[in-house]
């Protein structure tokens, strides 16, 4: 079965900011935006670039090399190069702690 990974207390990931855990030994981009945390795997589905640090706006993370974007909660590419989904991760509160596991 599965574990969680602990990201660490929720205020250690203000709104706008981003963290990398390694799930089941997957780099995952977690992300807070508008009040939500948000986990998908850290890989560009295009030309396997790190999402990492790219620009995260409407709901979406932008990939810094080529320009592709997909929506933080389902993974869907939604501008062009990528056309494959990125993998996506439940998040989880739990006693101010904020925790990734995969679906």
């Amino acid at each position: 079965m599965s574990e969680r990974v602990l990201v660490g207390p929720v205020e250690a990931l203000p709104e706008g900011g981003q963290t990398q855990v390694s799930v089941e030994g997957v780099s995952v981009v977690v992300v807070q935006f508008e009040g939500q945390f948000y986990a998908l795997r850290n890989n560009c589905t295009h030309k396997d670039y790190p999402l990492l640090g790219g620009e995260v706006s409407a709901g979406r993370i932008t990939c810094e090399k080529h320009g592709a974007r997909f929506e933080l909660a389902t993974g869907k590419p939604r501008a062009l190069p990528a056309v494959k989904p990125v993998r996506v991760y439940r998040t989880e509160v739990e006693a101010g702690q904020l925790y990734v596991c995969p679906l």
